[in-house]
C-alpha cells in the first residue's frame, strides 16, 4: 500500500495539478493499463478467464451497471468486491464529508458551503480504496430511508433549521457511496416500491426525499446480483429497473472437477499446520467435488436452487478435521484421509443441498450418503475394471475372491482406529491389494490403504458389497448375509 498523500489543502491540492476524474473513468485507465500489462485483478476467480471475467470488463469499459445472475454459490459477491482493485488507491475528499465529495467538484450543499466559506484553505482527507466499497443485502424490511435518505428531525433542531431546508436530509446508502462502488445482493428479493426508488439514481441521477426534488450527479458504480429462483419463487426485478441496468452478466459453477479442486483448496484456507500433518490422496479431493457434480445432475435435488461451491469447501474441511480428530485422540503425529472419513462430511452436504418432495421422502442423511456413494461410483471406473461389464452369470471378474473373502468374514472399521490398527485391518484384504497392484499405475504408497478401501466402497456402490454405518465407523458385509439377517 502506498502512503496517504500529505495534501491537506485545496489549495495544496490544485497546486499538485490534480485532475479530477470521474469513478468510470478511473475503472476504465486502471482496467485499459492492466490489460495491456497483461495482468488480471480477477486472478482469483478461478474458471471464470474465459466467460464472466471479460463480460465484466466489457461492461465496465462500457460504463454500464452490472447484475450479476446465477445460483448460489458460484462468486457473485467475491467477483464484485474484487472490483475495487480497479480503483485508484487515495482520491481526496472534502474532510468530514459523508458524501465522499470531491474538492474540485463537491456536489452536496454542506460541501458547497465549506469551499464558500474557507475556499483554498478547506480542509481534504484521503480515502482508500478499500474503504470505498458499500454493500447491502435486499431483505423484505429495506425501506427507501435506508437506501435513498429521510428527513432528520433531530438534525433540524440541533441546527435550528426549517424543514423546507436541505440540510435537515439524512442520506442514506446511496448518496453515501459517491464515488464508490455499491452492491446490492440479491435485487429480487427488494420490495418493487423500493426498485422504483433506484429507476432516477441510475438514468437522471436524481433523487427524491419527502418532496426534496434533490439533483445530484452521483458517481456510483452499481453492480446488483440476483438468483434466477428469486424470479418466481420469492420475487422478481421491476421491468423498468432490468432496461436500466446496462449489462446483465450469467455465472456458473466449475466446468471440471480440476478447476472445482482449485476453487476448493483456494476458499477452503486449511491450517497449515494441520495440514502438514494430514496426507490427502488426490482422490479423496476429486470425491469431494464429484459429491457435488452428482448433487446438480441428481433427481432428488432441487436443480433450480443450485449446490453452491461451499459445499466442496465445508466437506474438505469436514474431512480435515475427521482425521485432525482421529489424530489427536491417538496421540499421533501424522495421519492420513481415510475413505471411512467421508462420514464426517454428511454434515456439510445435508444442509447445503434443497430437496425436492422425493429426497424429502428419502431422507436428507440418506440422500447425502447416496450422492457419497454416486461420486465413488463415477470415479471407480477410472481406476478399476467396469463392474457392469462383468456380471453375466457365470462369467469370472477381478473382484470374485475379493467378494468371496466377504461371505465368511465382515469388515469393521471404527472411526478412531489409530493408524496402525488401521493399517493391520486392511492388510488382511490380500485380494485387494492384488487388485490395487495390477490396475492402479504409479501408485503413491502413502495412497495405498485409501485405494484398498475405495475399492469395498466402489463395490458397495454397485451393489456388490452392503455398509452398515453406526455411530463408531462403518462396517462392510456380503449383501446376501445382510439379506438373510435382515429376514
Amino acid at each position: 500500500m502506498m502512503n496517504k498523500p500529505k495534501l491537506k489543502t485545496v489549495g495544496e491540492l490544485k497546486s499538485s495539478n490534480y485532475k479530477q476524474k470521474t469513478l468510470n473513468q478511473e475503472i476504465t485507465d486502471n482496467l485499459r493499463l492492466n490489460l495491456s500489462k497483461g495482468k488480471n485483478v480477477f486472478s482469483d476467480l478461478i474458471g471464470y478467464e474465459e466467460t464472466v471475467v471479460p463480460s465484466v470488463e466489457r461492461a465496465f469499459l462500457s460504463n454500464h451497471s452490472i447484475n450479476l445472475l446465477g445460483l448460489r454459490g458460484q462468486a457473485k459477491t467475491k467477483l464484485a468486491r474484487t472490483c475495487i482493485d480497479l480503483l485508484d488507491e487515495w482520491i481526496p475528499i472534502i474532510k468530514d464529508s459523508e458524501t465522499n465529495d470531491d474538492p474540485i467538484n463537491p456536489i452536496f450543499k454542506s460541501s458547497l458551503e465549506k469551499i464558500k466559506i474557507n475556499g483554498d484553505e478547506t480542509e481534504i482527507d484521503w480515502l482508500h480504496r478499500t474503504e470505498r466499497f458499500y454493500e447491502k443485502l435486499a431483505t423484505p424490511d429495506v425501506t427507501v430511508s435506508d437506501l435513498i435518505g429521510d428527513i432528520d428531525p433531530i438534525k433540524a433542531t440541533n441546527l435550528k433549521l426549517s424543514y423546507s431546508d436541505e440540510e435537515v436530509i439524512h442520506f442514506g446508502l446511496i448518496p453515501r457511496a459517491h464515488r464508490c462502488i455499491f452492491v446490492l445482493n440479491e435485487l429480487p428479493d427488494l420490495q418493487p416500491r423500493i426498485q422504483v426508488s433506484l429507476f432516477s439514481i441510475l438514468e437522471e441521477k436524481e433523487i427524491q426525499i419527502r418532496g426534496f426534488k434533490v439533483r445530484l450527479p452521483l458517481d456510483i458504480q452499481f453492480i446488483f446480483t440476483s438468483n434466477p429462483e428469486d424470479y418466481t419463487n420469492r420475487g422478481t426485478i421491476v421491468t423498468p429497473l432490468k432496461d436500466r441496468i446496462g449489462s446483465q452478466i450469467l455465472t456458473h459453477y466449475p466446468e471440471s472437477i480440476e478447476i472445482a479442486k482449485k476453487i476448493t483448496e483456494q476458499e477452503s484456507k486449511l491450517d497449515s499446520k494441520v495440514i502438514s500433518k494430514i496426507h490427502i490422496p488426490e482422490i479423496a479431493r476429486d470425491i469431494i467435488e464429484q459429491i457435488s457434480f452428482e448433487a446438480r445432475e441428481s433427481d432428488l435435488v432441487d436443480k433450480k436452487s443450485g449446490v453452491s461451491a461451499r459445499m466442496s469447501i465445508t466437506s474438505l474441511q469436514n474431512l480435515v478435521s475427521s482425521a485432525e480428530r482421529r489424530m489427536i485422540i491417538n496421540n499421533e503425529k501424522k495421519t492420513s484421509i481415510r475413505m471411512s472419513d467421508f462420514n464426517s462430511v454428511i454434515s456439510s452436504i445435508n444442509g447445503k443441498v434443497e430437496l425436492v418432495y422425493e429426497g424429502e421422502e428419502e431422507g436428507a442423511e440418506q440422500v447425502s450418503y447416496n450422492l457419497i456413494s454416486d461420486a465413488v461410483k463415477s470415479l471407480f471406473n477410472k481406476y478399476f475394471p467396469k463392474i457392469e461389464k462383468l456380471s453375466k452369470p457365470g462369467e469370472e471378474t477381478p473382484y470374485d475372491s475379493l467378494l468371496e473373502w466377504f461371505t465368511q468374514k465382515q469388515l469393521v472399521i471404527g472411526d478412531s482406529l489409530n493408524d496402525n490398527e488401521y493399517e493391520e485391518l486392511l492388510l488382511e484384504i490380500i485380494d485387494a491389494r492384488t487388485i490395487i497392484d495390477k490396475y492402479v499405475k504409479d501408485l503413491d504408497e502413502n495412497d495405498r490403504f485409501f485405494f484398498i478401501e475405495f475399492i469395498l466402497w466402489g463395490l458397495e456402490s454397485f451393489n456388490k458389497l452392503s455398509i452398515l454405518r453406526t455411530n463408531n465407523g462403518i462396517e462392510f458385509k456380503d449383501p446376501f448375509n445382510n439379506f438373510i439377517n435382515k429376514i
